[in-house]
């Protein structure tokens, strides 16, 4: 295996944990990357996998219209779940819900777990989002992920997060210490 100085350790995050120009308008926190939560995760000399963006990956930055017209009158959440289970989006989705649990599988690494962002119509882990309201429940990434990983048999732990709420970093700490 390895004999350098790395921890083995590793944490899986929400591609926009590290990148919110990754997210839909108006859903930005901060700048640039959640710099508590991340210096949080390097502090306890762990790893960061960031996990692609299904919503950047499958619908493109500027997501609009994923038909090529106007953004639709309807709330952006349940035009983005909408949008994800089309042929197209949902076939990218599986590519990249297999990308994740393949690097999960890969010996010699000790995964501490996934984090998700709460509220999130992709990576919501407690809660995910259709209209304007939040639900209880995982968002279509995060779901997807959850089965693949018990198909293959694997424990990962999955939380999810608010980056902004009061116990976000706590919640991450709980993770790092399992």
């Amino acid at each position: 295996m390895f004999t350098d100085g790395r921890s083995r350790r590793v944490i899986f995050l929400a591609h926009c944990l590290l990148n919110q120009n990754a997210i839909s308008d108006g859903t930005a926190e901060v700048p640039a990357a959640h710099r508590k939560i991340l210096r949080t995760i390097l502090d306890a000399q762990a790893g960061v996998v960031q996990m692609p963006c299904p919503e950047l990956c499958c619908l493109g930055l500027d997501r609009g219209d994923p038909e090529g017209g106007e953004r639709p009158v309807v709330a952006e959440n349940t035009r983005i779940r909408r949008a994800m289970g089309r042929p197209e989006a949902a076939a990218r989705l599986r590519e990249l819900t297999g990308q994740v649990v393949w690097q999960i599988q890969k010996h010699g690494f000790t995964v501490l777990g996934i984090v998700g962002v709460d509220r999130s119509p992709c990576c919501g882990v407690n809660t995910t989002s259709d209209q304007d309201r939040e639900l209880p429940g995982w968002g279509v990434f995060i779901a997807a992920i959850q089965a693949a990983i018990k198909a293959a048999g694997l424990t990962v732990p999955v939380i999810g997060v608010k980056p902004s709420a009061p116990d976000a970093l706590e919640r991450v700490r709980a993770l790092l210490d399992m």
